[in-house]
C-alpha cells in the first residue's frame, strides 16, 4: 500500500512515519513537508506550501491518507492561524485527496473533540471532524488521545505540568484521562488506515492505554 502522512514532523506524525516505514505492508509513504525531510528508503518528501497545495501533483495517488497536523494557539499566534492549521489544511489535504480517488482517511483529533464546545480548541477539532464527514471517504477514523505522552522538539509548559501531575496519579484516574503513548496513537492510525473499515468510526483516549 501507498500512504500518504501529512504532519510527518510533529510528535504523532514522525511516530506514524517510522512504524509506517518498518510496516512490511507499506510499499512507500509520501510525506509532504515545508521543509525537507532526510532521505529515507520507501520515503518521498516533497516541499510544499499548505497554502497553495499542488492540486494536480501525482502522488495524491494513494490508497490512504493519515492527518496528524496540529499545533497550539501559543505557537500559531492566534486562533485564526490556529483553525487555520488543525482545520483549514487538513480539509483541504483531504478533499483533493478525495478527488485523486483516496477513500479511506485517518485523523489524530482530540479527546473532547465536540463542534458545539464553548472550548475553541475542541470546537475547531469537532468542525474538522464534522466537516471530514462530508467529504464522501468511504472509511473515515478519528483517533482522539488525551495528554499524548512522548518527547515533543517545541517545549509546552503547560502539557509538561501535566504530565508530571498525571504520572503520579494516572493509575487511580479513569483510562480516559491517562496519558496516550504518541506511539500507541501512531499504531491506531495506521491500523485504521491499512485495515479500513466502512463508516465513520472513532477510537477514544481509554483504547489507546
Amino acid at each position: 500500500m501507498k500512504l500518504l502522512l501529512v504532519g510527518s514532523t510533529g510528535l504523532v506524525g514522525s511516530h506514524v512515519l517510522q512504524q509506517a516505514l518498518q510496516d512490511p505492508r507499506v510499499d512507500e509513504v509520501v510525506a509532504p513537508v515545508r521543509r525537507p525531510l532526510p532521505a529515507q528508503a520507501g520515503l518521498l518528501a516533497p516541499t510544499i506550501d499548505f497554502d497553495h497545495l499542488p492540486e494536480d501533483a501525482g502522488w495524491w495517488k494513494v490508497d490512504a491518507v493519515i492527518c496528524t497536523l496540529g499545533t497550539t494557539i501559543r505557537s500559531a499566534g492566534s486562533q485564526a492561524a490556529f483553525r487555520r492549521v488543525d482545520h483549514d489544511y487538513p480539509l483541504a489535504v483531504a478533499r483533493l485527496a478525495h478527488r485523486h480517488g483516496v477513500r479511506t482517511f485517518a485523523l489524530n483529533s482530540a479527546l473532547g473533540a465536540d463542534a458545539s464546545s464553548r472550548i475553541f480548541y475542541s470546537r475547531v477539532k469537532g468542525e474538522l471532524e464534522q466537516a471530514l464527514a462530508q467529504v464522501g471517504f468511504e472509511s473515515l477514523t478519528y483517533v482522539r488521545p488525551g495528554l499524548i505522552g512522548g518527547a515533543r522538539q517545541e517545549w509546552r509548559t503547560g502539557e509538561f505540568l501535566a504530565k508530571q501531575l498525571l504520572t503520579v496519579v494516572g493509575p487511580v484516574l479513569p483510562r480516559r484521562w491517562r496519558i496516550n503513548p504518541a506511539a500507541r496513537i501512531a499504531e491506531a492510525l495506521i491500523d485504521a488506515a491499512l485495515r479500513p473499515r466502512p463508516g465513520i468510526h472513532v477510537v477514544s483516549a481509554e483504547e489507546l492505554n
